[in-house]
C-alpha cells in the first residue's frame, strides 16, 4: 500500500505450527543490514518468511494451500533470504530466475521489492499461477495461502479492515501499528467460504474452519507473529514484530526497529 505519507504500509501474520523453532525478528549479527526472523527447523536454518534490509531490499513468503506437499522440497524460506543478500539482482529479474526453478518448491507466493531514489519497484510470483512474474502498480493487495488477491473471505475481510485504517488521515505513525496490529489479531471466522473449501479439499474440515480466521487458531497450529513495517517519504522504517512465546499463545513479546534505507 502507497499513501502521500508512507511509500510502503505491510501488514503480515506468520502462520505455523506452534513447536517449529524460530528466531524473532532482528539484524543478522554484526554490521549487518539485513532485518528478519529466521527458521531454526532443522535443514532449513536460515529461511526466512518476511524482511527488509537497510539497502532498500524486501520480500515476503506465503505458502499455497494444498494437498500433500512434497517432504524433499527445498526450503522455501531461502526465497527470502536468498534475496535479502543478493547484491546483483533488482526485483524482478530474481523473480525471474526463481520461475525458473518453481517446480523445485511447494506451492508458495513471493514478493520482492526494492525502494530506490529513482524509483520504487515491487514484484509477485505464484509458483501454482502465472509462469511469469510481474510488477505490483501502487495499490491495496491482499494475499493468503492461495494466488493474490484470491477472494477469500478471510483476505476480503482484512483487506477491507487494512484499507479503512490506511485512509484514517488522523493516525499517528503508533496508532497505525496498533490499528493494523488489531487487523491480523481478529480471530473471528469467515466460514463458510467455498472458494478456500475448493482448494483446501485434503484438509479436515475443523482445520479449513480455523483457516478461515485472519488470525489461526487450533491446538497446534496457527497465527504467531505478527508484522507491521512502515516506509514513509523520507526512506525511514519502523518495523514492528508481534511474536508468539513459548508455543503458549497467551503469551506475546513485542520489538520495534527504527531506522533510515541507505538509498
Amino acid at each position: 500500500m502507497c499513501t502521500a505519507k508512507f511509500m510502503l504500509i505491510l501488514a503480515a501474520n506468520r502462520d505455523e505450527l506452534y513447536s517449529r523453532p524460530s528466531k524473532a525478528a532482528d539484524f543478522w549479527g554484526t554490521n549487518s543490514d539485513i532485518l528478519s526472523g529466521l527458521d531454526l527447523e532443522y535443514g532449513k536454518e536460515g529461511g526466512s518468511w518476511l524482511g527488509i534490509s537497510k539497502r532498500g531490499k524486501l520480500a515476503a513468503i506465503t505458502n499455497y494451500m494444498e494437498g500433500r506437499p512434497n517432504p524433499d522440497a527445498q526450503g522455501r524460506g531461502f526465497l527470502v533470504s536468498n534475496y535479502l543478500m543478493d547484491k546483483d539482482l533488482d526485483s524482478y529479474t530474481y523473480l525471474k530466475k526463481v520461475s525458473t526453478e518453481g517446480h523445485l518448491y511447494n506451492g508458495f507466493n513471493l514478493i520482492t521489492a526494492e525502494f530506490k531514489a529513482k524509483q520504487d519497484i515491487m514484484c509477485y510470483y505464484g509458483n501454482r499461477g502465472s509462469p511469469e512474474p510481474i510488477h505490483l502498480k501502487p495499490g491495496i493487495y491482499g494475499l493468503s495461502n492461495s494466488l493474490l488477491d484470491t477472494p477469500w473471505k478471510k483476505l476480503l475481510h482484512g483487506k477491507r479492515h487494512f484499507t479503512s485504517i490506511v485512509n484514517d488521515q488522523s493516525l499517528s505513525g503508533d496508532g497505525l501499528v496498533q490499528e493494523l496490529l488489531n487487523v491480523l489479531t481478529n480471530e473471528e471466522l469467515n466460514t463458510p467460504d467455498s472458494v478456500q473449501e475448493q482448494q483446501g479439499v485434503a484438509y479436515s474440515k475443523p482445520m479449513i474452519k480455523a483457516l478461515s480466521a485472519v488470525c489461526v487458531r487450533s491446538p497446534d497450529y496457527g497465527t504467531r507473529t505478527n508484522t507491521i513495517i512502515l516506509v514513509d517519504a523520507e526512506d525511514n522504517v519502523t518495523f514492528t514484530e508481534r511474536t508468539m512465546l513459548n508455543s503458549d499463545t497467551s503469551k506475546w513479546s513485542t520489538s520495534s526497529f527504527q531506522f533510515k534505507l541507505q538509498v
